[in-house]
């Protein structure tokens, strides 16, 4: 079973009690912020994921389940399973970056995700661009780097030419190898522009 797998089954409604009111994305976000803190609170961590406290209680709960996580009075803490599953994301999601106005972004918020080697699954990056949607973001970009080169799927084969500001922007902030994807997401808050640009992702690894 893939990370995604795993983290897609710990969404599965239980019961008796409600379903979670949190998403998947929400379970990557967290262990990322605690591989981050190393250590955190469950107030703290509420915070930092915009959920209220029953939310994170029950999302601590399926991680500790599923042994990602442990909790202490101190906070919460990766486990060895957790680290080694944090590092299969982080193999495939290996870079984040917020980003300036470009000719691509069109929201005050704007973040692009680096996937790596996955360009064989985007088609015209409509997919992608829908999931954004849905997580809450005003829209996606979705690039493809192949033989040293963006490209702009339907739209564009040499983002440099076309689109000089985007290209300068991501090429300085990832490190690119071929058959990589970026995702840019679009947004009025930050949360959103991040999640939109995760759920984007989510779709092709």
């Amino acid at each position: 079973m893939s990370v995604k797998e795993f983290l897609e089954s710990l969404m599965v409604e239980k019961a008796p009690g409600p379903a979670p009111s949190f998403t998947v994305f929400d379970l990557v976000k967290t262990m990322e912020i605690i591989a981050e803190t190393r250590l955190i609170g469950r107030g703290r961590l509420s915070e930092e994921l915009g959920l209220g406290e029953g939310a994170t209680r029950t999302l601590i709960a399926r991680l500790t389940d599923a042994d990602l996580i442990s909790t202490s009075k101190s906070g919460c803490s990766l486990t060895q399973k957790g680290e080694k599953a944090w590092q299969d994301i982080r193999a495939v999601l290996p870079q984040k970056a917020v980003l300036g106005r470009n000719e691509l972004t069109f929201a005050p918020y704007n973040v692009a995700v680096l996937v790596r080697g996955r360009s064989e699954n985007v088609r015209k990056g409509l997919e992608q661009r829908d999931a954004a949607v849905r997580a809450g973001a005003r829209g996606a970009a979705t690039l493809v780097f192949r033989d040293d080169r963006l490209l702009l799927p339907t739209i564009s084969t040499d983002l440099a030419e076309a689109y000089p500001k985007a290209f300068s922007q991501v090429t300085s902030l990832m490190d690119l190898e071929d058959g990589d994807v970026v995702i840019i997401s679009c947004a009025d808050k930050p949360r959103e522009a991040e999640y939109g640009a995760i759920a984007a992702a989510w779709t092709i690894i």
